[in-house]
């Protein structure tokens, strides 16, 4: 497996081969299910508050598009299989056509979209890497109200309030934190590499 370089990933570990891209994979998918535990219901809604978004953000960016996008793959599949890796120790196929289905396959279109502009050199600049947060942001909650709106057959009204809303503050704090500390990050590994 061969990842394109640019990525946070690529500049720490320069020669990657199956068995690294295999544990950076693993890992991901860990994060990605212990964020995901971090699930607090918001009422009226059937989408809780997870800290799974941060996770995503910073794979997505960190890892670069190929390899992000695999582990976000084999996240899915993992817990379409049975593993217990999505909110409330959940799995299955219904997770993905249910109501929370759109803002994981948002998700998944994040994690790549975020590893292409990684690939680019736009996490390593604050005035680059906060904007890419948000995009990610956008992508995820513009998938996932437009299919709980689709999946429940409810107003706007309503889906923008159980789908959108409740999560604005949450998803300011994550953007700020993964739009910062990557380019933190950055100017510690390319120092050390000096």
């Amino acid at each position: 497996m061969t990842f394109a370089a640019g990525s946070l990933r690529a500049r720490v570990m320069p020669r990657s081969s199956a068995i690294s891209n295999i544990a950076l994979i693993s890992g991901g998918v860990l994060l990605l299910a212990a964020s995901a535990q971090i699930a607090i219901p918001v009422p009226g809604s059937p989408v809780p508050v997870t800290g799974q978004t941060l996770g995503v953000l910073l794979i997505g960016t960190s890892y670069g598009s190929g390899i992000g996008l695999a582990t976000f793959a084999i996240y899915l599949l993992a817990g379409i299989v049975g593993a217990p890796v999505f909110a409330g120790a959940s799995f299955g196929i219904e997770k993905i056509t249910g109501a929370t289905g759109g803002y994981l396959i948002g998700m998944l279109i994040t994690t790549y979209v975020l590893g292409l502009l990684a690939n680019r050199r736009f996490d390593q600049k604050f005035l680059t890497a906060l904007p890419s947060m948000l995009l990610g942001n956008l992508i995820i909650f513009s998938c996932g109200i437009i299919w709980l709106h689709h999946f429940t057959g409810k107003d706007w009204t309503w889906t923008i309030n159980a789908g959108l809303t409740p999560f604005i503050v949450g998803e300011i704090l994550k953007i700020a934190i993964a739009g910062t500390s990557l380019p933190i990050l950055w100017r510690l590994v390319n120092a050390k590499k000096q």
